[in-house]
């Protein structure tokens, strides 16, 4: 088994020096380098030459951007708009911090100390002008630093870059969409498309489309499945699948139009925020600075274009689809964008979203740009010499035309490009490139970013495809990964989401574990990783081959009498909250003897694509999917009841509202007490009925829905998204809490500044009365 591994390993480092061969290296500057590695590096000549070059900002505002890159970033965040405590978190921030943390940002030199960004729609994503540094070491800011992480960790909150939120608002995503992210990890642009999908569908019910979360690397789909798994949602599915390479699921002869399942796996909207240089995130990963080169945005180039196109592919017509990067770099950017429009003729165009966001300061695209390689500066394609070509290529420049092309009679998309017959001057593309948006730096204190919208018009040429074939398969022999590929790891480091908090349990329960006859690995793939980073070594994990090795594959659960002791046990009826058809497991979760542990929720939409993944040869490699709704107790007690699975705090506010037995209501004393006390014998409790009540419920699973005390004893009373509940264990004389510790002290902390606004109203309106 340790030959094995070291083989693959090999193979693996061997691909990737390959990949790296494709990629021109530059000049290094003596700036790139500093006896005293400690001391941040803040600057880089090559750097400076290559966008002084590309004129991407007026030559009066260089010190401006240059300046700007060298200091940190500062911290945002954004208030989850489907969580429950939406509103509340949002008056914290506007009422309480704003205020509070005025007199440090005074001393900082700055106006304000957070202010939300004007360009987000509801006051919902917030900027603060201290680093994330900044509010972790500074001790006045101690209060801040730990509302900021408690809300995160329990779901309220996703601290992301505020670039980084930009694309999901110019998707256009409506709930009844089937959105794909083609590279999603870690998993906030995810997430921002899970809360648009859910924040549009009607109060109650689960929206009929879905997202699809796709990443190359089945590490990131750890931190990808941790991420969203703070949204509570039915409607996602996370695949492990090569984007440029992602499956055309689709049947043989279409199915009849009953509208009960699907026949092919097409998109309304797509995300393909591609990996990237990222020069654009300078100020949060300062690093960046000592690795630079022009080679790293060439190395990528064709990845990016392949990527892009295998996202158009999937598109349905009258789709948008986003691409982006968080680079500043043309040749990843407009020349990606110029490369995708000429390919795909006019089956697609480029829309203009100037109009949208109006208080986002975003620049237009460039028309004009220059190709930089290690034997120096080219301004069109006829000018590279042929021992030069495999390195820069025809794509990369404004006109994408070779010299033979570029003097030929047109071309097949018509005179959309113009090169001047002075060969000393530069080429300008006519495409509209100015439609797409350049977020730099110093216009609004943020990082760098691009973006492009693009509209799907009418199914890309059919030559076109087969093109894109023929260039997959070429790209997949050059590129093993799209994290390594120019020498450079390659990051999508936006989230602020720490890799290496991801748990071993959160990678089993997603059924990222080893078959228990497979010879790749005595220990699993994240004990191996976590032995690596505790030597100092590079994570360089084996790859895994083949379909299923390391992923247990999806399946549905048929057994009848599982689901209808669920049913009988909770009261849920059928035809309100369906569960046959809807719920399924990994088969790592079903042991020897037949029995199952964890159960999961998919909504129609996954369903119905999981169906047709299974029909079509399960091409898509499916990491995690729905919601974990029902978990296996081996309680003695359960021995005694028809239904021994109790309901997750993570799928209780999806299945409430279809329950009708099972469930304790509690006034604040006594669910505030519960909280605290974690476990209260059924004769303790303030209010001797709600004991009473508790006593009734069966031996098991049970729920606590907080009420007024004017609602207690009027059950049963209707609950909504703003109820409150928890998930508790009905023993034989007392009731525990089914919730971590860190949601029971978040809760406590969320009713307590409730009950201080319910006081300070009264005591306004006592005042005005006396007045």
């Amino acid at each position: 088994m340790g030959r094995g591994r070291r083989h693959r390993g090999t193979s693996k480092r061997n691909q990737i020096e390959k990949s790296k061969e494709n990629v021109q290296r530059p000049l290094k500057s003596d700036a790139s380098f500093d006896s005293n590695f400690q001391k941040p590096i803040s600057s880089n000549l090559d750097f400076e030459e290559y966008y002084k070059e590309q004129r991407i900002v007026k030559a009066k505002e260089w010190d401006s951007f240059m300046e700007i890159l060298r200091k940190p970033l500062p911290a945002a965040f954004r208030v989850n708009s489907n969580g429950q405590f939406c509103d509340d978190l949002r008056l914290k921030l506007e009422n309480d911090f704003m205020e509070s943390l005025q007199a440090e940002a005074v001393e900082s030199g700055e106006s304000e100390a957070i202010k939300p960004l004007p360009w987000y729609p509801k006051n919902l994503a917030w900027h603060s002008n201290f680093s994330r540094k900044e509010i972790r070491k500074n001790q006045t800011l101690e209060r801040f630093h730990e509302f900021l992480k408690l809300e995160t960790e329990v779901g309220n909150m996703t601290r992301q870059e505020s670039v980084s939120m930009v694309p999901p608002l110019f998707l256009d995503v409506h709930p009844d969409h089937f959105v794909l992210d083609m590279c999603a990890a870690p998993g906030s642009k995810t997430f921002q498309l899970l809360e648009i999908i859910h924040e549009s569908s009607e109060p109650g019910s689960l929206p009929n489309g879905m997202v699809v979360a796709n990443d190359v690397d089945y590490k990131r789909c750890n931190l990808l499945i941790h991420q969203t798994k703070r949204t509570c949602t039915t409607n996602l599915m996370v695949t492990n699948n090569e984007g440029q390479h992602f499956p055309n699921c689709k049947t043989k002869e279409a199915s009849d139009t009953n509208h009960q399942s699907i026949d092919q796996l097409l998109f309304d909207r797509v995300l393909c925020d591609v990996p990237c240089s990222g020069d654009g995130t300078l100020r949060k990963a300062p690093d960046i600075w000592r690795r630079w080169n022009s080679g790293s945005g060439n190395g990528l180039h064709s990845l990016q274009v392949v990527l892009a196109m295998r996202g158009l592919s999937v598109l349905k017509v009258g789709g948008r689809m986003i691409y982006s990067t968080c680079s500043m770099n043309p040749i990843e950017d407009e020349a990606v964008v110029a490369e995708i429009l000429r390919r795909c003729g006019c089956s697609v165009e480029l829309v203009d979203v100037s109009h949208k966001l109006p208080e986002l300061i975003r620049r237009p695209g460039l028309k004009k740009w220059k190709v930089h390689d290690r034997g120096g500066w080219y301004r069109s394609y006829k000018d590279v010499p042929k021992s030069q070509r495999d390195g820069v290529l025809k794509s990369m420049f404004p006109s994408g035309k070779s010299d033979k092309e570029s003097t030929g009679g047109g071309d097949r998309y018509g005179d959309m490009t113009s090169i001047s017959s002075d060969e000393s001057a530069e080429e300008v593309c006519d495409l509209p490139l100015e439609r797409c948006m350049r977020i730099l730096p110093h216009d609004q204190n943020t990082g760098g970013f691009f973006i492009a919208v693009l509209h799907k018009v009418s199914p890309l040429p059919e030559f076109q495809e087969k093109i894109n074939q023929r260039r997959n398969f070429s790209t997949r022999k050059n590129i093993n990964s799209c994290e390594a590929v120019s020498g450079t790891v390659v990051t999508k480091p936006e989230e602020g989401a720490e890799e290496d908090t991801i748990l071993e349990e959160v990678v089993s329960e997603n059924g990222f574990e080893h078959p228990e006859n497979d010879n790749i690995s005595e220990v699993g793939i994240v004990e191996l990783a976590q032995k690596l980073d505790d030597m100092g070594v590079r994570r360089e994990v084996p790859a895994m081959q083949g379909k299923w090795k390391g992923l247990y594959p999806v399946v549905f659960l048929r057994d009848e009498t599982v689901i209808n002791g669920i049913k009988t046990f909770y009261g849920i009826k059928d035809e309100s909250f369906p569960l046959y058809g809807h719920l399924v497991t990994r088969n790592s979760d079903i042991s020897s003897h037949g029995n199952v542990k964890r159960i999961y929720y998919v909504s129609k939409a996954v369903k119905d694509v999981l169906e047709l993944n299974f029909s079509v040869g399960k091409p898509l490699k499916i990491s995690s999917v729905g919601l974990k709704m029902f978990e296996k107790q081996s309680a003695k007690e359960c021995e005694a009841n028809c239904c021994s699975f109790r309901i997750t705090s993570e799928g209780l506010p999806v299945i409430l509202p279809y329950m009708t037995k099972q469930i304790l209501y509690a006034t604040m004393a006594d669910f505030k007490n519960l909280l605290q006390q974690k476990s209260i014998k059924f004769l303790d409790f303030i209010h001797p009925q709600i004991g009473e009540k508790a006593a009734e419920l069966a031996l098991g699973s049970c729920v606590m829905v907080l009420v007024d005390d004017t609602q207690l004893g009027s059950e049963p009373v209707k609950v909504n998204s703003s109820t409150i509940a928890i998930g508790c264990w009905k023993g034989k004389a007392s009731l525990t809490v089914m919730v971590t510790t860190l949601d029971c002290h978040q809760l406590i902390q969320r009713l307590s500044d409730r009950s201080k606004e319910v006081e300070n109203a009264e005591n306004c309106f006592k005042t005005a009365e006396t007045d």
